[in-house]
């Protein structure tokens, strides 16, 4: 049992859980901005972003789980090591 109560995932799933929180909160953020700016304010807006936001977070997340290393490895190679 760990000191956090052994609720924790393991560290092989440190690349998806990131993934899948970065692209939730970046599709959540990006779609909503979109949304408000052709649809402007109303029900019509929340209505839409909801299936906007689904719909880019289909992508979004497989998208940064290939993306994600590939990254990692040219911001190594840019940035020294602390």
């Amino acid at each position: 049992m760990s000191a956090t109560g052994d609720r924790r995932l393991p560290a092989r799933f440190m690349l998806p859980v990131t993934g899948f929180i970065l692209s939730g909160i970046m599709t959540i953020i990006i779609s909503g901005i979109s949304t408000l700016l052709a649809l402007g304010p109303g029900a019509e807006f929340l209505a839409r972003w909801s299936v906007a936001w689904i719909s880019s977070w289909i992508i979004a997340f497989p998208t940064v789980l290939v993306v994600l290393p590939i990254v990692r490895r040219i911001v190594a190679r840019i940035v020294a090591p602390p």
